[in-house]
């Protein structure tokens, strides 16, 4: 049922490489919903996508944020490659295709997305009475031990 709470305190094995793409769209013209609403629109059919085939694409996991104006999506990638190939992905296309035809040259609503390559050992985190959230839900969720108790610890630093 729905995502349990992990009672005590945990972070992720970092011994692997991962990808953090941050995408989102800003609604710069409220009333341009013929504007902005088709480029809203888009996201769901390739987050579906994603995640039925996260073996095959590569895709780990993704948190979204609603604001007034602004969305964002963190994503969590097993490699660049693997985002790069899906940009390529069919889907993707179509919604860039359609969102350059209705929205590209327009100022009603703007799009962003930044790419974060992250080498094994230099993350960290901490989930304190959390469920499986973020990057903790994206790659392997382990207790904390004694050995992991500081941030230091969990990023090697000395």
């Amino acid at each position: 049922m729905g995502n349990p709470i992990n009672t005590g305190r945990f972070t992720v094995d970092n011994s692997d490489d991962i990808v953090v793409f941050i995408i989102g769209m800003r609604i710069n013209k409220r009333l341009a919903v013929h504007k902005w609403l088709p480029v809203f629109n888009a996201m769901p059919g390739m987050i579906k996508e994603l995640y039925i085939n996260k073996d095959e694409l590569g895709f780990l996991s993704m948190e979204s944020f609603f604001g007034l104006k602004t969305t964002v999506m963190i994503q969590y990638w097993r490699s660049t490659d693997d985002l790069l190939s899906y940009a390529k992905n069919e889907k993707h296309l179509t919604a860039w295709k359609k969102f350059n035809q209705k929205a590209g040259n327009n100022d009603a609503v703007g799009i962003y997305h930044e790419t974060y390559q992250i080498c094994k050992g230099n993350y960290e985190s901490i989930y304190v009475n959390m469920p499986k959230y973020g990057l903790g839900k994206a790659v392997n969720h382990v207790p904390v031990t004694k050995e992991k108790n500081f941030a230091s610890q969990r990023l090697n630093v000395k």
